[in-house]
C-alpha cells in the first residue's frame, strides 16, 4: 500500500507547492527557495516512485525504503497544510479588518520569528527526503511516467446504466436443491436440526444461504425468519442481542444483560418453527457454542440453523449432521460466470477464438472460486486487447501461487490493477468492522476529506467525483450487496475476504483497536484508526493520526472531558473526527486547535451549544449535527467556515433560527435544514439568504414558514430557482397562517430538476401557484393541510410521477379543471407513471374533475358516466382513499399491491369492476379481469355497500391475500361465495351487526392463517365453521357480546393442530375457557382481556404442553388465582415459561 499512498501524496505534494498560495507563503516568511527546492526533490522523488512499487514486490528493502518515504511526504503534506491555513487565517481576517491580535502575529519581529520556525521545519523535510533520495540511488530505479489511466477516465462504457450488481447465483441450482431438502423436508428427531455449510473463503457459502433464505417456499415454511452474521467475535450476548434483532426488527435495551436477553429470545423462539441463519463462524470452542445452543432449542419441530463457517472443526461443533462442503463451480459454469462480466460491454469478443482461449487459460488460475472470478473478470472487462490479456496471465497471473483457501493473492491482482486513487480509497475501507452496513455518502466525505479524491471536472463536485470512484470500485467487484434507498441515501458491504485484502494492503497505515492488546499492537506511526470501545483511545500514543472513527455503542461519560483533552493535545493532524453518539454536553473551546479537520461528526450528542471556537477551524467541509435534540442554535459566524461543503441537522427540532452569514457559504451543498426564525428576538437568517446556495443538493427542508413576514415585497431574487441540483424539498408552514402565504409560495418555486416536493400546512387563498405542474422530472408529491386551496393545477401529465399524496385538505373541491374528454388526450399521457396515490379527509372533493352539475347517482352503473369507461390510471398499484366523497374518478383497473377505502362512495369500484377491458388502456393487452391481481383489500363504513354488491367485487380478486371488512352495516357475510378467495391468508372482519355465526363459506378458505374478529355484537356462536379452519395459525376475537365460546355438542379437534396464537377479549357470556381449547396442542400463546365473568382456568391447561405465554388483563379474580405457587389454579400453568398478569 505504501507505494500507491506515496505516489498519490507525491502528486498532491507537487500541486501544492506550485500554487499561488504556497508561492505567496514562500514570500511572507522568506522561505521560497526552500520551497522550491522540496518541490524538485519531491519531483525526482516521484520519478521513480513506479519503478520501485513494482520492484518492492521481490525487495523487502524497498518496501521499507517506500515506508519511510510515505512517511516523510505525509509530514510535508501536514506541513503544507499547516501554511494553507495560517494564508486562509490571515485571509479572512483581510487587510483593514485584522485584529489586534492577527496584527500583532503579522507584525515583523512575530513574522521573523514564525519564518525561521517554519523555515526550520521545511530543512528538516528536505533533509529527511534528499537521504532517501540518495538511498534510491542504491536500488537503480528507473526513472517512469505513470500511463495515462484510461481505463478508468476514458473507458468505453460510456451509456448510462445501474451499477448495482444483481444477485446473480451461477452453478448453485443442485446446492440450493440439497439445502433446501434438509431445511424442509427432513425429519430429524431433534426439534430444531442444525445444517454447517463449508467451504473457504470465497466460494459463496454466504450467497448460498441467502440463496436458500429468500426462497418463496422457504419463507412460507417457516414462522420466523432470522439472520445474524457472527463473524470474527463469538460473543454470545452479542449474538443473542443480533437474533432478537433480526427477530423484532429492533435492538433490544443495551443495558440487559445476558440473563434479560435470554428471556426475551426464548419468549420469541419458544414454540415457533423457526429459521436462522448464524453466518460466517469462525468459534471453535466447544463451551462457547453450546452456551448459545441451549438458548436456542426452544424452537417448535421443525425449526432450522444454517451455519456458514470455513473450518470443518467449527462445523462438527456446531451439529452431529455431515455438513454440505461447498466445491469451486463447474468449469462451465465458471466459464458462464466469467464471460458474462468480462464480456459486458464486448460481446462479440466472446465468441472469439483468442480471447475465448486466454480467458479460459486464466480461468483455469481462478480455481472455481466465485469471487476471484468476479474480480478477475472484473479487471479484465477494461482490457480491450488480445496483448493486455495475454499481457496479464503471463506475467502478473503467473507469478501467483494460488493454494486452497488462501486466495488474497489472487483478489490482490485485481488491487495491482487500481489507478493509484482507487487503490487509496480501497484500503482507507479496512477502517470499518467486518460485515459493517457502509454509508456511501459519508465513506465518499471520508475520501474527499483525506484528499483521495481529484478535481476532475469543474462542473462536477468532489463528492460527485467521489462517487463515481465507488461506482468503479463496484464495477470491479470491491464492494457487495449495494442498495439504494429510496431517501436518496446508499449502502453497501464489503465482502469479508475483500476486508482481508483491505487490510492486508493498508498494512501499518491503519488500524482497528477493540481491546487493550491492539491498542498498543498499533504503530505508532498509524494514520489512520478506527475504535469500538472510546476508553481506549488514550492507550493509542501515535501523533500523527489523520482519521479517528469510533463505532462505539457504549459510552464512559465520566471520562468524556478526559478523552476530549487527549484528542485535542495528540491528534493535531486530523482530517476525520467522527465522535457520534459520544454521549458528551459539551465540547472544548481548544477544538480550534484541531486546524487540519475536515470532516467533524458529533451527531446524537446532549448539545445544547457549540462552541464559536469551531469556526476557525477554516478547513472543515462536513459538519455532522444530526438528532443533536437539545441543540439550540448554530455557531454565530458560520461564514468563516468558507470550504463547509455538508451541514446536516437531521431530528435537531429544537433549533429556532438559522445563524446570519449562513448565505455566505457558496460551496454549501448540502443543508438539510433551514428554520425561519419565529420572532425575530434571535437575529437569524433571513430566508433570503437561501438565495445565492445554488449548490445545494439532496435534501432541503424549510421549517416555520408561517413566521416570514412582508414576502409581497421581501424577496427580488429567486430562492429555489436557481439550485438545480436540489432533489428534495419540504417546505413546512403548520401554524396559523396569513395573506403573505400566498406570495411567499409563488416566490418558493423551485428548479424543474426537483425530484420529491412536500408542502405541509401552507394556508393561501383559493389558487395553487402553477409552477407545480411545470416540475416535470417530479417523482413523488405530497400536499399536508390544513389550507384554503379548491383545486390543484394539473398533475396528471407529469411524466416521472410516481406517488402522489394529498391529505386533510378539507377546501380542495376537485383535482383537474377540465372535464375527463377534455383533458384525457391519449391514455399514455394521463399519469403515465403513478403508482401510489394516496388521499385522505378530503371531505369537499366530490369529483375528480370540475363539474358544473352534480352527479346522477341513480346513473352509477352506467360505466360511461363523464367518460370514465376510456380514463384510467394505466399503472397504479396502491390506491388508498379515506374520507373522501369521490363519485367520480379515473378509474384503476391495474391496482395490485393494496387497495383501501374508507367513508367513501363505492361507485368508482363498481365502474371499475364493471368496466370495458377493449378500452383504450395499457392494461387492455392483458387478459385479466379488473383487480384480479391484487393482493391486499381493506374497504371500511362505505355505507352503500351491501351483499351482493360485495359478493360481485371479490369474485374477481382471485389473488387476494388480505382482507378487512369494517362497518359495512348492510353486508351479510352469509351470502358471500368464498371459494374464489383461495389465496386468502389474512381476514379480519370488525363492526357487522348482521353476523350472527361464522359464514360456512369460509370453511374454503384453505390458505387462512389469520382471523380476527371485532365489536360484531350479533355474533352468537363461532360453530360449525370453526373446527374446520384447520390452517388457522392465529385467531382473535374482541367485543363480541352476544357470543357463547362453548361448542354447542363436542367437536373433534385432532385436526386444528396448527393455531399458534389465541385471543379472547370483551366477551361477557365467556364464563369459563371452553372445552376445545385442550385441544390445541401446539398453542403458544394465549391472551385473556377484560373477561369479567371468567373465575378461573380449567384442568385442561395442563394439556397445552406448547403454551410460552399467557397474559392475562383486566380479570381481577383469574389474576388472583393464577399468582405463583400460591394461586388457585397456578399448578395448571406452571408449566409456562412466560406469564404476564
Amino acid at each position: 500500500m505504501a507505494e500507491a499512498i506515496a505516489f498519490d501524496i507525491a502528486v498532491e505534494l507537487i500541486t501544492k507547492l506550485s500554487s499561488f498560495a504556497v508561492s505567496q507563503i514562500g514570500l511572507w516568511w522568506n522561505v521560497k527557495d526552500d520551497l522550491d527546492d522540496l518541490g524538485t526533490t519531491v519531483s525526482t522523488i516521484k520519478a521513480v516512485i513506479l519503478d520501485a512499487e513494482e520492484k518492492s514486490m521481490t525487495n523487502n528493502l524497498i518496501t521499507v525504503w517506500l515506508e519511510a518515504l510515505k512517511d516523510a511526504l505525509y509530514d510535508a503534506d501536514d506541513l503544507l497544510d499547516d501554511f494553507s491555513t495560517e494564508t486562509l487565517r490571515k485571509d479572512l481576517m483581510g487587510g483593514k479588518k485584522l485584529m489586534k491580535e492577527v496584527r500583532l502575529f503579522f507584525s515583523s519581529s512575530n513574522q521573523f520569528a514564525y519564518g525561521l520556525k517554519i523555515g526550520r521545519k521545511i530543512k528538516a523535510i528536505k533533509a529527511r527526503l534528499a537521504s532517501i533520495e540518495s538511498k534510491a540511488n542504491t536500488f537503480g530505479f528507473m526513472v517512469r511516467d505513470r500511463p495515462l489511466e484510461t481505463s478508468f477516465m476514458t473507458k468505453k462504457r460510456q451509456q448510462t446504466h445501474s451499477f448495482v450488481p444483481k444477485d446473480k447465483i451461477i452453478g448453485r441450482d443442485n446446492d440450493k436443491a440439497t439445502l433446501q431438502k434438509l431445511v424442509l423436508e427432513f425429519e430429524s428427531e431433534e426439534n430444531v436440526y442444525i445444517i454447517p455449510i463449508v467451504g473457504f473463503g470465497g466460494l459463496g457459502k454466504t450467497a448460498l444461504a441467502q440463496f436458500v433464505y429468500s426462497d418463496e417456499m422457504v419463507k412460507t415454511h417457516f414462522e420466523l425468519m432470522m439472520w445474524v452474521c457472527v463473524s470474527d467475535v463469538f460473543d454470545v450476548k452479542l449474538i443473542v442481542e443480533n437474533i432478537i434483532k433480526s427477530a423484532t426488527g429492533q435492538a433490544p435495551d443495551q443495558n440487559l444483560e445476558i440473563d434479560q436477553l435470554q428471556k426475551q429470545l426464548r419468549e420469541k423462539i419458544g414454540g415457533k418453527k423457526y429459521l436462522l441463519v448464524l453466518d460466517d463462524i469462525w468459534n471453535d470452542e466447544r463451551e462457547n457454542w453450546i452456551s448459545l445452543k441451549e438458548l436456542l432449542i426452544g424452537g417448535a419441530k421443525g425449526s432450522r440453523i444454517i451455519v456458514t463457517t470455513r473450518s470443518f472443526k467449527v462445523a462438527k461443533i456446531t451439529s452431529k449432521c455431515q455438513p454440505h462442503v461447498l466445491k469451486g463451480l463447474s468449469d462451465y459454469d465458471g466459464w458462464s460466470l466469467f464471460k458474462e462480466i468480462a464480456f459486458e460491454q464486448r460481446y462479440a469478443d466472446s465468441t472469439d477464438s483468442a480471447f475465448v482461449e486466454i480467458g479460459q487459460q486464466i480461468l483455469e488460475r481462478c480455481g472455481g472460486v466465485p469471487l476471484v472470478i468476479r474480480t478477475i473478470a472484473s479487471t479484465l472487462s477494461y482490457k480491450e486487447t488480445e496483448k493486455e490479456w495475454c499481457s496479464f496471465k503471463d506475467n502478473e497471473l503467473a507469478r501467483i501461487s494460488q493454494n486452497e483457501g488462501n486466495i488474497l493473492p489472487t483478489l490482490k491482482l485485481s488491487y495491482d490493477h487500481l489507478p493509484a486513487h482507487l487503490k487509496h480509497c480501497f484500503a482507507y475501507c479496512r477502517l470499518y468492522p467486518k460485515d459493517y452496513i457502509i454509508d456511501v455518502q459519508t465513506l465518499v466525505q471520508f475520501w474527499v476529506a483525506q484528499g483521495f479524491v481529484k478535481q476532475s471536472n469543474e462542473t462536477r463536485s468532489l463528492q460527485e467525483t467521489g462517487f463515481g470512484y465507488f461506482k468503479e470500485l463496484v464495477e470491479r467487484s470491491f464492494f457487495q450487496e449495494v442498495i439504494k434507498e429510496r431517501h436518496l441515501n446508499m449502502t453497501c458491504k464489503m465482502h469479508d475476504l475483500m476486508h482481508d485484502l483491505a487490510e492486508f494492503v493498508a498494512g501499518k497505515e491503519s488500524g482497528i483497536v477493540d481491546s487493550n492488546s491492539s491498542a498498543s499492537e498499533v504503530d505508532e506511526k498509524c494514520r489512520h484508526m478506527s475504535i469500538n470501545d472510546d476508553s481506549l483511545i488514550p492507550l493509542f500514543k501515535g501523533k500523527k493520526l489523520r482519521t479517528l472513527l469510533q463505532f462505539s455503542n457504549e459510552g464512559y461519560q465520566d471520562k468524556r472531558d478526559e478523552i476530549w483533552h487527549f484528542i485535542i493535545s495528540n491528534y493535531r493532524c486530523l482530517r476525520v473526527l467522527k465522535l457520534d453518539y459520544f454521549e458528551f454536553t459539551t465540547i472544548p473551546l481548544s477544538i480550534h486547535k484541531l486546524k487540519h479537520l475536515r470532516y467533524l461528526d458529533l451527531s446524537g450528542n446532549n448539545l445544547k451549544i457549540l462552541p464559536k471556537s469551531i469556526c476557525k477551524i477554516q478547513n472543515l467541509q462536513v459538519l455532522k449535527l444530526d438528532y443533536c435534540d437539545s441543540l439550540k442554535e448554530l455557531l454565530k459566524k458560520i461564514e468563516k467556515l468558507v470550504n463547509l461543503t455538508h451541514l446536516t441537522c437531521y431530528g435537531c427540532d429544537d433549533l429556532t433560527h438559522m445563524p446570519r452569514g449562513i448565505g455566505k457559504l457558496t460551496s454549501l451543498e448540502e443543508l438539510t435544514k433551514f428554520v425561519v426564525d419565529t420572532d425575530g428576538s434571535h437575529d437569524g437568517a433571513d430566508l433570503s439568504e437561501l438565495s445565492g446556495l445554488n449548490n445545494l443538493r439532496g435534501q432541503l427542508r424549510i421549517e416555520n414558514l408561517r413566521f416570514v413576514k412582508n414576502a409581497k415585497e421581501k424577496f427580488k431574487i429567486p430562492i429555489l430557482k436557481g439550485k438545480q441540483h436540489l432533489g428534495s424539498l419540504i417546505l413546512e408552514w403548520n401554524g396559523d397562517n396569513d395573506d403573505d402565504d400566498n406570495k411567499l409560495l409563488e416566490d418558493l418555486q423551485p428548479h424543474p430538476n426537483l425530484k420529491k416536493l412536500h408542502i405541509y400546512g401552507w394556508g393561501g387563498d383559493a389558487k395553487f401557484p402553477s409552477w407545480l405542474s411545470l416540475l416535470t422530472n417530479l417523482v413523488d408529491i405530497t400536499i399536508l393541510g390544513p389550507n384554503k386551496f379548491k383545486y390543484l393545477p394539473s398533475v396528471a401529465q407529469l411524466p416521472c410521477l410516481q406517488d402522489l399524496t394529498i391529505r386533510d385538505c378539507s377546501e380542495l373541491e376537485y383535482m383537474e379543471d377540465n372535464s375527463p374528454k377534455g383533458s384525457q388526450g391519449e391514455p399514455e399521457s394521463f399519469f403515465p407513471s403513478l403508482k401510489y396515490l394516496h388521499l385522505e379527509n378530503c371531505r369537499n372533493m366530490k369529483s375528480w374533475w370540475r363539474t358544473t352539475k352534480p352527479i346522477d347517482d341513480s346513473n352509477e352503473d352506467d360505466t360511461t358516466v363523464m367518460g370514465t369507461s376510456t380514463m384510467a390510471f394505466p399503472c397504479l398499484s396502491t390506491l388508498w382513499m379515506e374520507n373522501c366523497p369521490l363519485t367520480s374518478m379515473p378509474l384503476y383497473p391495474s391496482v395490485d399491491d393494496h387497495l383501501r377505502l374508507v367513508n367513501t362512495s363505492s361507485r368508482p369500484l363498481k365502474q371499475t369492476i364493471r368496466m370495458n377491458m377493449n378500452a383504450k388502456t395499457p392494461s387492455s393487452s392483458t387478459s385479466s379481469l379488473p383487480l384480479s391481481k391484487l393482493k391486499s383489500f381493506h374497504v371500511k363504513n362505505m355505507k352503500d355497500l351491501d351483499t351482493p354488491m360485495l359478493d360481485e367485487y371479490l369474485q374477481h380478486l382471485s389473488s387476494l391475500k388480505t382482507l378487512t371488512i369494517d362497518g359495512c352495516t348492510k353486508v351479510d357475510l352469509e351470502g358471500i361465495q368464498w371459494e374464489p378467495l383461495k389465496n386468502l391468508s389474512y381476514l379480519e372482519i370488525i363492526f357487522i351487526p348482521k353476523l350472527v355465526s361464522l359464514p360456512i363459506g369460509l370453511q374454503h378458505l384453505v390458505e387462512l392463517k389469520t382471523l380476527e374478529i371485532r365489536d360484531c355484537s350479533g355474533l352468537r356462536s363461532l360453530f360449525p365453521v370453526f373446527q374446520h379452519l384447520t390452517s388457522l395459525e392465529e385467531f382473535l376475537i374482541s367485543d363480541c357480546k352476544e357470543l357463547e365460546l362453548s361448542a354447542p355438542r363436542f367437536q373433534i379437534f385432532q385436526d386444528h393442530t396448527s393455531l399458534r396464537s389465541l385471543w379472547l377479549a370483551e366477551i361477557p357470556k365467556c364464563w369459563q375457557l371452553p372445552e376445545w381449547i385442550q385441544h390445541l396442542t401446539n398453542l403458544q400463546e394465549l391472551h385473556l382481556w377484560n373477561l369479567p365473568n371468567l373465575t378461573s382456568l380449567p384442568d385442561e391447561m395442563r394439556c397445552l404442553i406448547n403454551l410460552q405465554l399467557l397474559n392475562i388483563y383486566g380479570v381481577p379474580q383469574l389474576e388472583d388465582r393464577c399468582r405463583k405457587d400460591i394461586g388457585a389454579d397456578w399448578h395448571k400453568i406452571a408449566h409456562i415459561s412466560c406469564i404476564q398478569l
